[in-house]
């Protein structure tokens, strides 16, 4: 070794007569604390790294997904050290901008590509295009790629069709993934096993689970392999529809042709299960899941607490959360999610409401959906005081309100009695600008203001829609039916109704059965019955709040036959 001393950190290693030889061990790099210690040491080496050992620790930042971080370094390497960047780097910086949601600065990166000389290329316009789906610009999405492929911008390969496929899917066009799938086995690129079992996951989870077994028929013809995504995602949508014989020859099909279930595929299962309330059947499926040398992870247990959950078993719930640790699986938010709303449907309101408060201090963040479980806990048993001190806190936080945040709230305030609280609620959302507003909120405040036996201010808040760029909805329009026919303003229901078809909102089954309760009960036994017939021959049958009302009538000592009549000419009909 004569002379040479040898020194090593964590992150980088160098020889003491060889300073120049400094090596930097980035697989070290652990977190943004890691990323900043390293780039400190990076930028004091003599000589001053050239980009390639920058673009190592962008890159290992950015697969950690500390985005943020890496941003901010990006920015330092070019604003305050001059460092040149290359396509690596700004590849990465598009990377990052478009996981972060802020696509249109990634967009803007795109521009330096040019001004450098570089050509964009697959890895450039690939997170541009997820980016997009990611922000729900689907047709921006779907412009970019056709140009992609029309101006021949750079070869499209599987992993960009991948992209849009993935995100064509996400958004609910199965049928467009399924053209695309097509134009891939026409050209060059060929679809493979990744892009059929997205489109089959896709299918799955819009419950079109026939075209999807149709697809995974095709496969083997077309000499495409299944593996176990494929077989998990059909699985899936199977369970979902109860479809439980088909799971149990497509799990042995899997094994026939040596394709093992992994930690998904059983996690899908005992999800499948617990959704069906078959929360023991689950349980078992766990223990053989464990035999079977598989370690169920976070999104194992989760499912099977909220199995129990489900079933009212709190208590069993808790003590598979407790668990987890020992077990080496870290509870998460949706963890902590679950068994909140468990302990609140079983109106253990402290236990909820310490779980809540324990999450910071286990390093977890309440998420949104967190503070809305949390929320809606609060209102259904009537804390309403403590549900407005964590909305308040909740608008303090990182985490902002979104739109089932406002409805929870708006909703809550309403079936407690606070309208006016909901209203100064409703005039603050309308001054976050108009393009925040959703038809839901009115419905909510309308609904309410009628159960309050205020049918002039749910008028005039129905009456100020248009101006503000809303379209009432059947929903608006039932709210305020029912609204008059509890006030027994039958006529004014009924021109109601002829409103909603001159503005092209249809009725639906509730619109007409309504209307007839609201006739029945106002004692105009004719016009019930000449009513039902109407509404049987637009094709709608009495429900079961109708069917309800019939049986508490048939209750009576003394049944007026038009009832009877009535009843017997829709009992056929009537739908639960």
């Amino acid at each position: 070794m004569s002379g040479f001393r040898f020194f090593s950190t964590n992150l980088v290693s160098y020889n003491g007569t060889s300073p120049d030889k400094l090596t930097f061990v980035f697989d070290n790099v652990n977190g943004p604390d890691d990323a900043l210690t390293l780039y400190r040491i990076m930028i004091e080496s003599k000589p001053l790294p050239g980009v390639r050992p920058f673009n190592s620790l962008l890159s290992r930042i950015m697969k950690l997904k500390q985005y943020k971080a890496a941003l901010s370094i990006f920015n330092d390497m070019i604003s305050n050290l001059g460092i040149p960047v290359d396509n690596y780097t700004l590849n990465i910086v598009i990377n990052c901008y478009c996981n972060s949601d802020r696509v249109d600065f990634g967009f803007s990166t795109l521009g330096a590509f040019f001004k450098l000389g570089y050509m964009p290329n697959e890895a450039t316009f690939s997170p541009l295009l997820k980016g997009l789906f990611r922000e729900n610009r689907i047709h921006e999405a779907q412009q970019l790629f056709r140009r992609i492929v029309s101006e021949v911008l750079f070869e499209v390969g599987k992993f960009a069709y991948g992209v849009v496929i993935d995100g064509l899917c996400k958004a609910g066009n199965t049928a467009r993934a399924i053209q695309l799938l097509r134009v891939m086995e026409k050209g060059k690129c060929r679809p493979n096993t990744h892009q059929y079992s997205m489109v089959i996951d896709g299918l799955c989870k819009d419950r079109m689970v026939d075209s999807a077994m149709k697809l995974f028929g095709e496969m083997p013809k077309k000499g495409i392999k299944r593996n176990v995504v494929t077989y998990s995602a059909l699985i899936h949508g199977l369970s979902t529809l109860s479809r439980w014989k088909e799971v149990e020859a497509l799990w042995k099909e899997m094994i026939d042709c040596n394709i093992y279930p992994d930690v998904i595929t059983y996690t899908i299962m005992i999800d499948g299960l617990c959704k069906e309330g078959l929360v023991d059947k689950a349980r078992d499926v766990l223990n053989i899941m464990i035999q079977k040398n598989h370690v169920p992870d976070v999104s194992t247990y989760n499912a099977l607490m909220d199995g129990y959950c489900l079933q009212g078993r709190v208590d069993e719930a808790r003590k598979i959360f407790d668990s987890m640790p020992g077990k080496g699986v870290t509870t998460s938010t949706t963890s902590y999610g679950i068994m909140i709303n468990g302990c609140f449907k079983m109106m253990k309101i402290d236990d909820a409401m310490h779980l809540f408060s324990e999450m910071p201090l286990k390093g977890l963040e309440p998420s949104v959906d967190t503070y809305n479980t949390v929320l809606q806990g609060l209102f259904s048993l009537g804390k309403c005081s403590n549900a407005l001190h964590i909305f308040d806190e909740m608008q303090g936080a990182e985490e902002k309100p979104d739109f089932y945040t406002h409805c929870i709230m708006l909703d809550g305030l309403c079936g407690n009695g606070l309208l006016e609280q909901a209203l100064s609620l409703l005039d603050e959302i309308e001054k976050m600008g108009l393009d925040l507003l959703h038809i839901n909120y009115y419905n909510i405040i309308i609904h309410g203001l009628c159960e309050a036996e205020k049918l002039d201010r749910a008028r005039d808040l129905a009456a100020d829609l248009l101006s503000k760029g809303l379209e009432p909805d059947v929903i608006t329009y039932n709210t305020l039916i029912a609204g008059c026919c509890r006030r027994g303003l039958l006529e004014e229901a009924k021109d109601i109704l002829l409103k909603m078809e001159q503005r092209s909102c249809f009725p639906d089954g509730d619109t007409y059965n309504i209307i007839f309760r609201g006739i029945v009960r106002s004692g105009e036994h004719d016009e019930a019955a000449k009513f039902l017939d109407f509404m049987v021959g637009r094709g709608f049958s009495p429900d079961g709040s109708t069917a309800d009302l019939f049986s508490s009538l048939l209750q009576r000592k003394e049944i007026n036959l038009d009832i009877l009549n009535m009843i017997k000419k829709c009992a056929p009909k009537v739908k639960g």
